[in-house]
């Protein structure tokens, strides 16, 4: 076939494809081994050498031409074959789901803080924070607290390298920035985390605490109780029975432990209320006078009721756990159980 004929064909052939096979077929046709350029190259050396050169330079350029219109259309298609992909998997996002992915729930602690957080400001308390790395005066000096008293140990509080200052043992702190920054009437509740060295089924390192804080003109035991037995009825939504036992506390003065009736066994005794029907929930007492006069506060003018529960026994209480370290081991069949908080 010659040169001319070979073109006229190609010409022809071209205005055919439709496809990348297409493509590919063209190119065996014109440039593959056997192909028909491929064979006019061999025929170079039976042209008259005068016209040779010329000959082969026609057919380069024929070459050319081929292989720019195979590389222009390759690209074509291949970006025609995009497009139609992206078409066909197009996902509309607006859509509804056919599988609803699993969701993540609220923790059980983060639910219990929500709860105690939202009864207090019901009953006109505000929320104070404070930095839980704290100075030793602010978590024990101005809270009335000795310095030989145990609670500063080793062994019960995490020190940091900085002197003087520590991971607080409780969120007593806020209190007394809370008392050094304004004066009464003050009524207050402290959420946040604190440390100590405690590490057994009903203890924790780190654990949540909710204190609360009144101070005012008049304020006596009595409003104290009432607050409390209030809070209890509201979180455990029943007429729990409530005592107060004599206690100690280095701040607070005088002091009690309030127990609530076992929400177990009903009062009857068990295995978490050691038999008792009892179970301790909550600190309190009246606010020290040192502690005002260290704040800052006319302890013969203001008196003032303290109190302090742990979240995490509330929220064992609440929900029937019987093992604290369940809430911080991330264990997703148990907090699965929790999804309709």
């Amino acid at each position: 076939m010659q040169l001319e004929e070979i073109k006229k064909l190609f010409e022809e052939e071209k205005e055919k494809i439709q496809s990348l096979e297409d493509l590919e077929k063209l190119r065996q046709t014109f440039l593959g081994k056997k192909g028909l350029i491929s064979q006019l190259f061999k025929e170079l050396k039976n042209i008259d050498p005068a016209l040779r050169k010329e000959f082969g330079q026609k057919i380069n350029r024929l070459r050319e031409e081929v292989e720019n219109f195979i590389r222009q259309k390759r690209e074509e298609l291949q970006q025609q074959l995009l497009e139609e992909k992206l078409r066909s998997e197009r996902v509309d996002i607006t859509l509804p789901a056919r599988i609803v992915p699993p969701l993540g729930s609220k923790h059980p602690i983060s639910a219990t803080i929500e709860e105690i957080v939202e009864i207090f400001k019901q009953m006109g308390f505000s929320v104070e924070t404070g930095p839980e790395i704290e100075k030793e005066e602010y978590n024990f000096d101005k809270l009335n607290i000795p310095k030989e008293h145990p609670a500063r140990d080793m062994q019960d509080t995490f020190y940091v390298n900085k002197p003087g200052y520590l991971l607080r043992t409780h969120t007593s702190p806020v209190q007394v920035r809370t008392m050094l920054k304004k004066q009464p009437p003050i009524q207050i509740i402290a959420p946040g985390r604190v440390y100590r060295r405690d590490d057994d089924p009903t203890h924790s390192p780190m654990f949540f605490q909710v204190e609360g804080l009144v101070v005012n003109e008049n304020v006596n035991f009595a409003n104290m109780m009432f607050v409390l037995r209030e809070f209890l009825r509201r979180f455990f939504e029943a007429e729990v029975p409530v005592r107060f036992r004599p206690s100690y506390f280095p701040f607070t003065e005088p002091s009690a432990e309030v127990d609530i009736g076992c929400v177990i066994c009903q009062g009857k005794g068990c295995r978490v209320c050691k038999g008792t029907g009892w179970l301790e929930v909550l600190g309190a007492g009246m606010v020290h006078p040192n502690v005002l006069q260290a704040c800052g506060i006319d302890p013969d003018k203001y008196q003032g009721f303290a109190f302090g529960l742990g979240v995490d026994r509330f929220a064992m209480l609440k929900y029937g756990i019987d093992n604290i370290k369940l809430f911080y081991e991330n264990d997703v069949r148990f907090l699965k159980q929790f999804s309709s908080l």
